[in-house]
C-alpha cells in the first residue's frame, strides 16, 4: 500500500470513534439481461442518495479507492471485462492531490458472460468492492455479494429447496428478514436451540428489560474538559522546548517596544495570542470532515496490528528526535512562504507571524501534539471534538503566555535564560515517548494473539527506561545537545530521585499475584493473564469466562445462572481498567465468579471463523454481506441486538435470552456496577 493510502488510513483512524452511526447511502439492484444466442448480462444498478459519490474503476491510483466488480458462478464464462455506465464526474481533489472520477446519483456496472452448457442453468454471484464518499466524509470500503439464478430456455426452472439439517446442538432454521439497527439482519424465527451462525435473537429487546432495578444505561462520559487541560499542560511544557522559549522575549518585545503606540502593540499582541490559538483549533477541522465512519469498521481499523506498529515506530522516531539525533521538520519552502506574507501587515500580517511561529516550532512541538491526538483516540469515542479541545487547549496555553507577557512586559525579566535546561526538557519528553510507544506495540501484540509482549516484559522495559531517565537527570548518561560537562542542578536531582521512585513502584508488578497492581498504569499494561506466571487460556481472577454467547447459554441452561454478556476488546483499555479495579473487588468477584456466567466477547477478534460458521447478512435488495471473523460476528451481535457498539458494554440476559435489566457502558464506579449485577442476579434468583 503506498504511503499516502497509510497516511489516510491513520488520519482515519484518528478522526473516528467506534460508536458512530451506521451509514448507508447507496442502494443497489441486481438484474441478468439476456442479450441472445447464449449471451447473458449481469447488471447491478447502484443509486445514491443526494451529495453520495462512489469511485470509477478508472480512478488515477493514489486518488481512492476504485469500484472492483466481479462476477462467477457454475457454468459461467466470462466475456471480456466488466464496464460502467452512468454520468462520469471529473474533478481535482485537493487533499489526493490528483483528479478523481467518480459517479453522483447513480451508476450501472455490467459483466457480460455465457453459460459454458448452455443445455443447464447457471448460479451467477456477483461480487462489487466500492467505496462511498461526499464532501464531508468517506465511508469504509464495503464488499457486497448478490446471487442469482439464469435458467435458458427450453430448461426446467430449478428452483431453491428448503433443505432440513438435523445436526448436533443445532436445529432447523426458517430465515427471514426483519427491521432492526443495522438494516434487515437475517434471524431466527424458529429455534428450540441456538444456531452458531445467528445474530439476530428474537427474544432479546433491550429496551423492555423484565425489571427497572439497577443502574440505567450509562454513556461514557467525554470530559472534553480534561482534554483542555491535558492541552494546556502540554502547551506549557512545548514553551520550556528550545524550538520556543528563546521565541517568547523576542515576539513580546517586537510588539510592546517596536511600535511607538504602545497600545496598539498590547492589542496587536493579543491579536497574535488569539491568532496561535485559531490555527491550533483549525488543525482539528480535518478529523470532523472525516468523521462519520460506520463504527464496526472503525474499530477494525482502530486495533489493526500493521497500524499500532506503524505508532509504535512513529513514537521511537518522535523520541529520536527529543534525544537530539535529528529534527522533525515540515519543508523550509512552507515555512518561507509564510515569513514572507508576514510583509502584508496588519492584521494578515500577525496572522501569518502566528503561522510562522508554528510551523518552526515543529520539530518540538510536533512529537507532543502526536503524543496528545494518540492519547485523545484511546481515550474516548467522539475523538474529533476532544481533539478540538485538546489543540484548543495546547494553543491556549500559548496564547495565555504571550498575551501575559505583552500585558505586563516587565515580567520578561523574571523568565529564565535560554540555555541547556531546554534540552534537558526535551530529553525528557524523549523518554516519555519510548514508555508510549510500548503501548501501541502491545495493543498490535493482543490483537493478533501472539501475546509475546507479557505483562512483566512491558514492566521490565519501563523500568529501564525510568532507570535511563533518572541517570539522565542525575548526569550519568549524556545526548547529543547536552553540555560536556553538565550542572546538576536541585530541580533535576529531585526529578532524578522522583524516577527510582518509580522505578521502585514498578518492580512491584514483576512481583506474581492473582490481585492487579499498579493501578495508576491500568488500560496500559497488557491484561493479568498476558503474563510469565499465568497463561492466558487460564482466564482472569481466576474465572475462565466463555468468548463464545451460544456456549454460554447451554451452560447456563445446565447451572440455571443468569448470563452476563461482556462486549470487550483486545483494544480496550477501559475494559482492562473495569476487569482489573472494579471485578476484582472482594465484593464484586464472588458475584462474577458464583452467581452468572460470564460471556466476553471480543469485537476485535481477527481470528477467521472456522468455515461452518462463516455467514452472511441479508441486508435487502439481493445485498449480502460476509462475516469471516470472530470480531466481524460479536460487533455485529452486539450492534443487531442492543443498538450500541461501545466497549464495554454490559447485559444481564436470562439463559432464554430476555434481557433482565438495563444494559450498561463504560468504565463506571464500583457502587454502580455493583448495584447492576445484584439487581439483575437478585431478579433471577426470584423469579427462575
Amino acid at each position: 500500500m503506498k504511503f499516502r493510502n497509510w497516511f489516510l488510513l491513520i488520519l482515519m483512524f484518528l478522526a473516528t470513534g467506534i460508536n458512530a452511526q451506521i451509514k448507508n447511502p447507496v442502494k443497489f439492484k441486481f438484474t441478468i439481461n439476456e442479450l441472445g444466442d447464449n449471451q447473458y448480462e449481469a447488471v447491478l444498478n447502484a443509486t445514491m442518495e443526494s451529495g453520495w459519490h462512489i469511485y470509477s474503476k478508472d480512478i488515477p491510483e493514489d486518488t481512492g479507492i476504485p469500484t472492483d466488480y466481479k462476477v462467477s458462478g457454475k457454468n459461467i464464462e466470462l466475456i471480456g471485462k466488466f464496464t460502467e455506465t452512468g454520468k462520469k464526474h471529473e474533478e481535482f481533489s485537493e487533499a489526493f492531490g490528483g483528479k478523481i472520477i467518480f459517479y453522483s446519483n447513480s451508476a450501472g456496472f455490467k459483466q457480460k458472460f455465457k453459460l459454458k452448457d448452455p443445455t443447464k442453468p447457471g448460479d451467477v454471484v456477483a461480487e462489487i468492492t466500492y467505496q462511498t464518499c461526499d464532501d464531508r466524509v468517506c465511508l469504509a470500503p464495503n464488499t457486497l455479494e448478490f446471487n442469482k439464478q439464469v435458467t435458458p430456455k427450453g430448461t426446467v426452472e430449478t428452483k431453491a429447496e428448503e433443505k432440513t439439517e438435523a445436526k448436533k446442538d443445532s436445529v432447523l432454521i426458517t430465515e427471514t428478514v426483519v427491521e432492526d439497527p443495522v438494516k434487515n439482519i437475517v434471524t431466527v424465527t424458529e429455534t428450540s436451540k441456538l444456531d452458531p451462525k445467528q445474530l439476530k435473537i428474537e427474544s432479546i429487546d433491550f429496551q423492555k428489560p423484565l425489571t427497572d432495578c439497577g443502574t440505567a444505561a450509562t454513556k461514557v462520559a467525554e470530559n472534553y474538559w480534561t482534554y483542555l487541560f491535558l492541552g494546556f499542560i502540554g502547551g506549557l511544557i512545548a514553551l520550556l522546548t528550545p524550538c520556543v522559549f528563546p521565541m517568547i522575549p523576542l515576539t513580546v518585545s517586537f510588539f510592546t517596544k517596536g511600535s511607538m503606540n504602545k497600545a496598539k502593540g498590547k492589542r496587536d499582541a493579543f491579536i497574535y495570542g488569539f491568532f496561535i490559538l485559531l490555527i491550533f483549533v483549525l488543525l482539528s477541522v480535518p478529523f470532523h470532515i472525516i468523521d462519520g465512519i460506520a463504527g464496526n469498521i472503525f474499530n477494525e481499523i482502530s486495533t489493526s496490528v500493521w497500524l499500532n506498529i506503524a505508532f509504535f515506530i512513529i513514537f521511537i522516531f518522535f523520541a529520536g528526535s527529543f534525544f537530539g539525533y535529528y529534527d522533525i521538520t515540515l519543508p523550509s519552502s512552507i515555512a518561507n512562504k509564510s515569513s514572507k506574507a508576514e510583509e502584508a501587515g496588519g492584521i494578515i500580517g500577525i496572522f501569518f507571524m502566528a503561522l510562522t511561529l508554528v510551523i518552526v516550532s515543529f520539530s518540538c512541538t510536533g512529537p507532543i501534539l502526536g503524543s496528545l491526538l494518540g492519547s485523545a483516540v484511546t481515550g474516548s469515542a467522539n475523538v474529533p471534538m476532544l481533539l478540538t479541545f485538546a489543540l484548543a487547549g495546547f494553543g491556549l496555553a500559548w496564547a495565555i503566555i504571550f498575551g501575559l507577557l505583552a500585558l505586563f512586559p516587565q515580567a520578561l525579566q523574571s523568565l529564565p535564560k535560554s540555555g541547556g535546561w531546554m534540552n534537558t526538557v526535551k530529553v525528557v519528553l524523549g523518554f516519555v515517548e519510548l514508555a508510549l510507544a510500548l503501548k501501541f506495540l502491545s495493543k498490535a501484540d493482543l490483537v493478533s494473539k501472539t501475546f509475546l509482549l507479557k505483562r512483566e516484559l512491558f514492566i521490565v522495559i519501563w523500568i529501564l527506561v525510568a532507570l535511563g531517565l533518572a541517570l539522565y537527570l542525575l548526569g550519568l548518561i549524556r545526548f547529543p545537545h547536552d553540555d560536556k560537562k553538565p550542572k546538576i542542578s536541585i530541580t533535576r536531582k529531585i526529578l532524578g530521585a522522583l524516577g527510582f521512585g518509580f522505578v521502585i513502584y514498578l518492580i512491584q508488578g514483576l512481583i506474581p499475584s492473582d490481585r492487579p497492581k499498579l493501578q495508576l498504569l491500568s488500560g496500559i499494561l497488557p491484561p493479568l493473564n498476558v503474563s510469565y506466571f499465568h497463561d492466558e487460556k487460564d482466564g482472569i481472577l481466576g474465572m475462565h469466562p466463555e468468548h463464545d454467547f451460544f456456549k454460554a447459554v447451554e451452560l447456563a441452561k445446565k447451572e440455571d445462572k443468569p448470563i452476563l454478556i461482556d462486549f470487550t476488546g483486545y483494544g480496550c483499555e477501559n475494559c482492562r481498567k473495569m476487569e482489573e479495579f472494579v471485578w476484582s473487588e472482594s465484593d464484586i468477584l464472588p458475584i462474577l465468579q458464583n452467581d452468572v456466567v460470564l460471556a466476553s466477547l471480543y469485537v476485535d477478534d481477527k481470528e477467521e471463523l472456522p468455515e461452518d460458521q462463516k455467514t452472511k447478512i441479508d441486508l435487502g435488495d439481493g445485498q449480502v454481506k460476509k462475516v469471516k471473523t470472530i470480531g466481524d460476528r460479536w460487533s455485529l451481535f452486539q450492534q443487531v441486538n442492543f443498538n450500541n457498539n461501545s466497549q464495554p458494554h454490559y447485559v444481564l440476559v436470562t439463559p432464554d435470552g430476555k434481557v433482565i435489566n438495563t444494559p450498561v457502558s463504560g468504565y463506571m464506579p464500583k457502587e454502580d456496577f455493583k448495584k447492576f449485577l445484584e439487581c439483575g442476579v437478585n431478579y433471577y434468583k426470584k423469579n427462575k
